[in-house]
């Protein structure tokens, strides 16, 4: 007899109904496969997946010779505790080991052996030890010490390390970080506690915070200190404040930081955030640079005095220890009668011209001699001596152009990397720029996918880590010119061998005639028409590793990630015109079988998924992971996020542009339980019980109405998972990908199933 091991501290309640018989029962890792497709050898198994290893690049030592590399897989994040989201004294798991990389042998050497969830490394100067904070539950400073090759534990005296903490090395061997307050984690964990389990908690409308902003200001609550190792001393740099982000000088004499200056809690959103700058040299008095950054944008060099900064359409630069800026390029502020006249008198090419020298500041260099800005026309580097001008990357059209990104700088400033990658097939570049010649040189240009590039500080090593066809990325390391480029760490060997999926970029017309683009995934082996299925959100195009999407595909479906345009007041017409023309277009290259599609999203694409089968039936079988399905009730909830829902649907992802009480209609017209009864594809709900961005109860509506109207539909929830795969234990994760699969053979595939005791259980 087949026995289910006991995993504890897990439960899966699934509902189902189906054809008028509705059965209940409480159970854990439940094969949900009843009906599931056999996999082939080449299938990818729910653990296959839990192990397939990341690889991310760190920062180099002084000298170039080691290199930071950072791997983890989703096991090692298992034992997410769900039901803290929101406090911030509890870091979300997720580990990695910590590795040196020796770049004159690609040899490794681990630093961190047993997985820990790392936040900041920093090297010192000297380059004779590494800095590593973790954000454990109780985080720890360690240190490595290069010569001996031993890891430490770096005594703070009794203080709290901030687990949000930056690292900062000065010249004379201190280190500067962030700690709590002695009575920060007892007031953190009464005011949760008080909210989580009562007995009794009262918020009253006039208090200026909401009581979880109040909770979550706590965790950008810090002091800024100046750690002397030897001694364990700790000097106070600044005094405990809401701190966003600080920087330092080489030498630490000069400081700056950002402050949250919000008095209430903000409705509006980012944009609307108010915080400021200030800056300390030495044991001065603080000066505040900036007393608002709303709508500013800034870039330090490395000497931390010398700044740039972007305020409508305009870059200026300046520095801590002058006071005075000056506007470097762009437009000066006009005064709005004169821009009011304008407008009434502009003609079509002056407004063209007038939006051509609009400019966003990208960069300033480590030296602080060039800033880099960019336009409609393009990229641009800019002298701050004479404010002069050279184009770097020309952009002819904004729309179909190029993507650019700054990738890295050498440590003098004197070269820059860039990224570019088309907007209309997969073609990426790396691209090197001399800064005082404006000469570009393209390094390596083709259909891979190119990431975290890192110039070493004496600019002669390029380390990236490169993925292609949908797989995970590997860490290459090749000279500044990317001359003979070696794998120093392949990153998954165990599936060199497998037959793995192959990806596609399909363009195709939405519904209004615009040009989309979606990722396609189709099975090793894929001969003739298949099952498939459709994984939405809003826009997708490249062709990075994705493990649900290759986990179907490995099981014989195409999977399409389809792109769409969205109009703000009609966000739900956008995955109908969007996806069904993909699925078109699929249909029309003889890939997807019209008979045998499906239809899947997480979170907003969970609530774009219930909205589209309210519109369509072309699907036979839907999956909405986390998604909301009245846009009512979801309006002011999920409390542990603020304002987030609330100003998602005026103003920002759920794209409704005005509040409930001005356009209550169109809060009706996107809750998909409204129209539970248009519903015909059976559907399969699944949920987190402390998913505290989309909670339970909001998803559950439409189960219990589609019930009503006897329609095919299940509900599953982890009673202890978060939002969208659980991370609570294995066996659910196990279970999740399971019904995943059953659910779509079930609809797609009948007649191909298999007993449960022949699914795979989690290790």
């Amino acid at each position: 007899m087949h026995h289910r091991p006991h995993y504890p501290r897990s439960a899966v309640l699934a509902l189902s109904l189906a054809a008028g018989t509705i059965s209940a029962s409480r159970v854990f890792a439940q094969s949900a496969s009843a009906n599931a497709f056999p996999t082939s050898a080449g299938s990818l198994t729910p653990n296959d997946l839990l192990d397939v290893r990341t690889v991310s690049v760190g920062d180099y030592s002084p000298d170039g010779k080691w290199l930071v590399v950072r791997m983890s897989t989703r096991r090692d994040g298992l034992g997410f505790v769900a039901a803290r989201d929101g406090d911030p004294s509890y870091t979300r798991p997720a580990p990695v080991r910590l590795l040196l990389l020796n770049t004159e042998t690609g040899d490794t050497m681990p630093i961190v052996s047993a997985a820990r969830t790392i936040g900041a490394a920093a090297w010192s100067r000297s380059g004779d030890r590494l800095a590593i904070a973790t954000r454990d539950t109780l985080p720890q400073l360690l240190m490595w010490n290069v010569a001996s090759r031993k890891l430490s534990v770096q005594s703070l005296a009794g203080a709290r390390l901030a687990d949000n903490s930056d690292l900062s090395w000065t010249e004379d061997g201190r280190l500067l970080l962030a700690i709590r307050e002695r009575q920060w984690i007892g007031a953190v964990r009464a005011r949760f506690d008080s909210l989580v389990h009562g007995p009794v908690s009262v918020q009253v409308g006039t208090e200026p915070f909401l009581a979880w902003d109040v909770l979550r200001r706590l965790g950008s609550r810090a002091i800024v200190v100046a750690l002397t190792p030897a001694s364990a001393k700790l000097d106070t740099i600044i005094p405990a404040t809401q701190l966003s982000a600080w920087a330092t000088s080489p030498n630490g004499q000069l400081i700056s930081w950002r402050e949250d200056r919000n008095a209430k809690t903000n409705y509006d959103g980012g944009p609307a955030n108010e915080s400021r700058w200030l800056a300390r040299r030495g044991r001065d008095s603080a000066r505040v640079i900036f007393a608002s950054l709303r709508g500013v944008t800034i870039s330090s060099a490395a000497d931390g005095d010398h700044y740039a900064y972007a305020r409508d359409g305009a870059v200026y630069v300046a520095s801590i220890t002058d006071t005075t800026s000056r506007r470097l390029i762009g437009a000066p502020p006009r005064a709005r009668s004169d821009t009011a006249r304008g407008t009434r008198d502009a003609t079509r090419d002056s407004v063209a011209r007038a939006a051509e020298e609009r400019f966003t500041l990208v960069s300033m260099s480590p030296a602080g001699d060039v800033v880099i800005v960019s336009s409609r026309t393009g990229w641009h580097l800019v002298r701050v001596s004479d404010a002069t001008r050279r184009t770097i990357v020309a952009i002819t059209d904004t729309i179909r152009g190029p993507r650019l990104t700054l990738a890295d700088w050498s440590a003098d400033g004197r070269t820059m990397l860039l990224g570019m990658a088309s907007r209309t097939d997969w073609n990426r570049a790396l691209l090197r720029v001399d800064v005082a010649t404006g000469a570009v040189d393209t390094l390596v240009r083709d259909g891979r996918l190119y990431g975290q590039p890192r110039v070493s500080p004496n600019g002669a090593k390029l380390a990236v880590t490169i993925g292609a066809n949908g797989r995970p990325a590997d860490l290459w390391l090749a000279d500044a010119a990317f001359r003979a480029p070696r794998r120093v760490v392949q990153s998954n060997p165990q599936l060199a061998s497998r037959a793995m999926p192959t990806t596609k970029l399909v363009e195709y017309l939405d519904a209004d005639g615009r040009p989309q683009f979606g990722v396609l995934t189709l099975p090793a082996e894929a001969v003739g028409r298949l099952p498939t299925v459709f994984s939405v959100y809003e826009d997708f195009f490249d062709d990075g590793f994705d493990a649900t999407t290759m986990y179907l595909a490995s099981r014989g479906y195409a999977v399409m990630k389809p792109s769409v345009t969205f109009e703000t007041g009609y966000p739900g017409e956008a995955w109908l015109k969007g996806v069904t023309a993909s699925a078109n277009k699929l249909i029309e290259m003889g890939i997807a079988d019209s008979s045998k599609l499906g239809v899947h999203g997480t979170s907003y694409g969970g609530y774009a998924t219930n909205l589209l089968i309210t519109q369509t039936n072309r699907f036979k079988a839907a999956i909405n992971i986390s998604g909301k399905v009245d846009l009512v009730s979801f309006y002011t909830d999920s409390p542990r996020l603020g304002v987030r829902n609330v100003n998602a649907a005026e103003k920002t992802q759920d794209r409704i542009g005005a509040t409930m009480w001005e356009q209550p209609q169109k809060y009706v017209q996107h809750s998909a339980v409204m129209f539970a009864d248009r519903i015909k594809t059976p559907l399969l709900l699944v949920t987190g019980g402390e998913d505290h961005n989309v909670p339970a109860i909001n998803t559950r509506e439409m189960y219990f109405a589609l019930r009503r109207l006897g329609k095919t539909v299940e509900w599953v929830n982890y009673t202890n998972g978060g939002h969208g795969i659980p991370m609570t234990n294995a066996g659910e994760f196990a279970d999740w990908h399971n019904r995943l699969t059953g659910w779509y053979d079930r609809y797609l595939k009948p007649g191909t199933s298999i007993p449960a005791s022949q699914q795979e259980l989690p290790k």
